[in-house]
């Protein structure tokens, strides 16, 4: 997997040094959480404690508290109206928090506009993918890279080189109307690692899509992790979940019900009354 680089020229000066990398951050990170010395805490690269919001007499979160390690990937699980995507909104700054708090590399981010904390390096993708359609694939990207406040020519480089990443290079110059479910998915990654993330929210990254794409988008995800990449999503899949997450957070009515590893929490009879209301594992 090819991983952008950048001139020191073309950072702005409030921009961190690991800002030049979409993986070359996260792989720092990665690799200074493996190598913490034994007793020495390591920090979670992302803390949520006690968060709640309520949209007028609707509870949609309640008192939700998870961490994320640098380097790792975790799946928030639940059935429709678990407060999945409201959590998501919270931490990304589409919502503002009724109580709680967010850290995210030590320092708060609750209450920030969107745009603020996407340029801290945590970038959230949409459920629903939808490029501009009058522009090409590498166009597209360029939309992400430019957020960088780089040059054209650089963020047609940065653009390019995350199209490989994705795998859609030969699309390059399509138009993005063209694009099929599968590759919005794709096309959706690589236009947020073009703005060089710390992690990546992806919103339902398997819905509607085929097998042979989910696959692809596994294999995709699973490589960003190799490079250091920490991962956030959201899915309904559990086959995916269960091949993809290092640990999972079941969610049901606002609430955390269960935390762990895929099949662990799966298996939970809490996890399968609020999927199936039924007494057998919630496998699919």
């Amino acid at each position: 997997m090819r991983r952008p680089t950048c001139s020191a020229a073309s950072i702005p000066p409030s921009t961190s040094c690991c800002s030049r990398s979409a993986s070359g951050c996260g792989a720092r990170a990665a690799r200074e959480s493996r190598s913490a010395k034994p007793g020495r805490s390591v920090p979670p690269l992302l803390s949520v404690r006690g968060l709640s919001k309520a949209f007028g007499g609707l509870q949609a979160v309640r008192a939700i508290s998870f961490d994320l390690a640098a380097g790792e990937i975790l799946g928030i699980i639940g059935p429709n109206g678990a407060g999945k995507s409201t959590v998501f909104s919270l931490i990304a700054g589409q919502e503002r928090p009724d109580a709680g708090d967010i850290a995210f590399e030590g320092r708060a981010i609750g209450g920030l506009r969107a745009e603020s904390i996407a340029r801290r390096g945590l970038v959230k993708t949409f459920q629903t993918s939808r490029p501009f359609s009058s522009m090409t694939f590498l166009e597209n990207v360029m939309v992400g890279a430019l957020a960088r406040r780089v040059g054209l020519e650089r963020a047609r480089a940065v653009a390019m080189e995350q199209l490989v990443t994705v795998g859609l290079a030969d699309q390059a110059h399509s138009p993005a109307a063209w694009a099929s479910t599968g590759q919005r998915k794709r096309l959706e990654i690589a236009r947020a690692l073009a703005t060089a993330p710390r992690l990546l929210l992806l919103d339902e990254p398997f819905g509607g899509v085929d097998r042979p794409s989910i696959d692809a988008l596994i294999r995709l995800l699973a490589g960003l992790r190799s490079d250091g990449m920490t991962l956030l999503l959201i899915e309904h899949n559990l086959d995916a979940v269960h091949r993809l997450v290092d640990r999972v957070l079941a969610m049901h009515l606002g609430e955390r019900i269960a935390e762990g590893t895929p099949q662990a929490v799966t298996a939970d009879p809490r996890v399968v009354q609020a999927y199936l209301g039924a007494s057998e594992p919630a496998h699919a």
